[in-house]
């Protein structure tokens, strides 16, 4: 049986584009245990489909790698 589903929420400041969300979603994706990044580029939500909860400093860390940051 598969476990309970996480999900999680974000707000990613400075993208602007499809390719500012295929950025960040691909940076998140490599998180252990994330199966699936919704980006939304108008309002800078960034919702993570995880199958354990995933570490605030893990997806900060995702995203400055991508070259942004979450909003405080």
């Amino acid at each position: 049986m598969l476990g309970v589903m996480t999900t999680t929420t974000v707000t990613v400041t400075g993208m602007t584009c499809g390719h500012c969300a295929t950025s960040v979603r691909e940076e998140i994706s490599e998180i252990t245990g994330v199966t699936n990044v919704d980006v939304d580029v108008a309002s800078g939500a960034v919702t993570i489909a995880s199958v354990v909860p995933v570490e605030p400093a893990e997806i900060r860390s995702a995203v400055e790698d991508a070259g942004y940051r979450l909003a405080s």
